[in-house]
């Protein structure tokens, strides 16, 4: 758990039942896998990393800058994200996290901000943005923690996990700027852990509720004391072995059709 601000107890990898997800999913994610293997694949060539790739360029590395500047936005998807990093003594182990948007032009019809009791619509209705995850990295580059965090954290609006979960499917940084590698790189996390972020969601509207019953007087959306609402470590080999495996045990249960009988040749009338 970050210093700063509650978190609710994480979510473990194998609390995933990968026998529940569809073939469909299942294949979507061992190529989302594929994506961040060779992601980490072609940096490494050059002795580069997916940290260090998103910052080239970018000068003095400053805490609480987001870097890009301006963030990487996808025109097209109406994706978004962008990395920042927090004073050390507040992300323990961390060297800085991605954050994850999408934007009401890339979201699917039916979804609406939840009206929780602050709510308010921006004056431009696709500033109204969703945040999906986050992404914690350690001093290597490499990814160490998926979280989700309270609305104050990244100025969103708030939606439900059950809103939010249809929106992982959406998210895809189809842009060669500034990392063509980064940015696969970061579409694929989300779909390699889309269950698991499914299970953060949904665990963060419960330590958000459970933090206004106990303390009813309070805004729970904006309170500073509530910041990391649910977290996981992260295992990309081992999240690929599991998938890899449900998706062989589903050829292996594949049942062949049942062979037709043979068909015994007709008897031969008596002449006479």
């Amino acid at each position: 758990m970050w210093g700063g601000g509650m978190a609710a107890k994480p979510t473990k990898a194998d609390l995933v039942d990968f026998d529940e997800l569809t073939k469909t999913e299942l294949e979507e994610m061992l190529a989302g896998g594929e994506i961040v293997i060779q992601s980490h694949r072609i940096l490494a060539k050059t002795e580069d990393n997916i940290v260090g790739e998103i910052l080239k360029d970018q000068g003095t590395f400053y805490e609480w800058n987001h870097y890009p500047d301006g963030d990487i936005y996808d025109f097209e998807t109406h994706s978004q994200y962008y990395y920042h990093a927090h004073p050390p003594e507040e992300r323990s182990g961390e060297h800085g996290h991605f954050h994850t948007f999408l934007r009401p032009d890339g979201m699917p019809p039916g979804i609406t901000p939840a009206l929780v009791p602050d709510f308010k619509m921006p004056e431009d209705e696709d500033d109204a943005l969703s945040h999906l995850a986050g992404v914690s990295m350690d001093q290597k580059g490499l990814p160490i923690k998926l979280f989700t965090t309270n609305r104050w954290v990244t100025g969103e609006v708030w939606y439900t996990a059950k809103d939010v979960c249809r929106l992982l499917n959406y998210f895809n940084i189809d842009l060669a700027h500034p990392s063509w590698p980064v940015n696969r790189w970061i579409t694929g996390m989300v779909t390699l852990f889309r269950p698991q972020i499914r299970e953060l969601l949904y665990m963060r509207d419960v330590a958000v509720a459970a933090w206004q019953e106990k303390y009813p007087d309070d805004s729970v959306y904006e309170d500073r004391n509530l910041e990391v609402t649910s977290e996981m470590e992260v295992d990309i080999d081992g999240q690929i072995q599991a998938v890899t495996a449900a998706l062989g045990a589903r050829k292996g249960k594949t049942k062949k059709p049942a062979a037709k009988p043979a068909k015994k040749p007709a008897k031969k009338k008596a002449s006479g």
